[in-house]
């Protein structure tokens, strides 16, 4: 089983409440979850990343236990090793871009230097073509750069799961296709799960091989691949 999720959490603002209430098994590599602004999708992935604890249930990914409430169990995000890709990527905006991607091996509080060299690091910036720019900063770059830099940065350090925040929403419609397939082509070169969160149909149309639908907090539907036709 590549995802078993069972969470429940209950969030409070002034008069205001909001319960999510997630259960997702899934055996794809491939999942996504669909649903429209404020259905929680987002505080699903945090669960899973460990940046939100769920007031009880369970979560587990290709079969290591991040979070069991009846087990007193709750990993600390750096320990789930997973690659969040948050929608705005969170560059900093301080770091070039070879600085950027090794912050994702960092272990303390001090920034990467910029004359360092990683055998991982410029991998990535080789696999992404972003050489010609690696000592640039986040705002020299285009929207797609950008984003490979976002996901040099969050697989450098080998995750064992991705969670993608919407990934696609900050680009211009016409590079979205091009960063589809790219992100296509990486997830399956590093065959680990992925959970994609989307409010785009074209995004399950090309990684949904297991899709479920969130709404108000709770699963509406879950459906797989044989219900969406893949993109090319």
């Amino acid at each position: 089983m590549q995802l078993d999720i069972d969470i429940y959490k209950t969030l409070h603002a002034g008069t205001r409440s909001f319960t999510l209430n997630v259960q997702l098994q899934s055996g794809s590599q491939r999942n996504v979850i669909y649903g429209p602004s404020g259905a929680g999708k987002s505080l699903t992935l945090k669960a899973i990343a460990g940046l939100l604890t769920p007031e009880r249930g369970h979560i587990r990914i290709n079969g290591q236990t991040f979070f069991d409430h009846s087990a007193s169990l709750n990993l600390a995000p750096q320990a789930r090793r997973v690659g969040y890709l948050f929608q705005d990527y969170a560059l900093f905006p301080h770091l070039n871009v070879r600085q950027n991607i090794a912050f994702g091996l960092s272990h303390g509080w001090l920034n990467p230097r910029a004359r360092d060299r990683h055998d991982k690091v410029e991998y990535w910036v080789r696999t992404f073509g972003l050489a010609a720019m690696a000592h640039q900063l986040p705002d020299d770059l285009s929207g797609g750069q950008r984003q490979r830099v976002a996901l040099a940065r969050t697989i450098v350090a080998e995750p064992q799961a991705l969670l993608l925040d919407e990934p696609f929403a900050a680009l211009d419609p016409s590079l979205r296709n091009t960063m589809r397939r790219e992100l296509s082509d990486l997830q399956q070169l590093l065959q680990i799960p992925m959970v994609l969160i989307t409010h785009d149909p074209l995004d399950v149309q090309t990684f949904g091989d297991h899709v479920v639908e969130l709404r108000d907090g709770y699963l509406d539907r879950q459906v797989t691949a044989s219900c969406h036709q893949k993109t090319n």
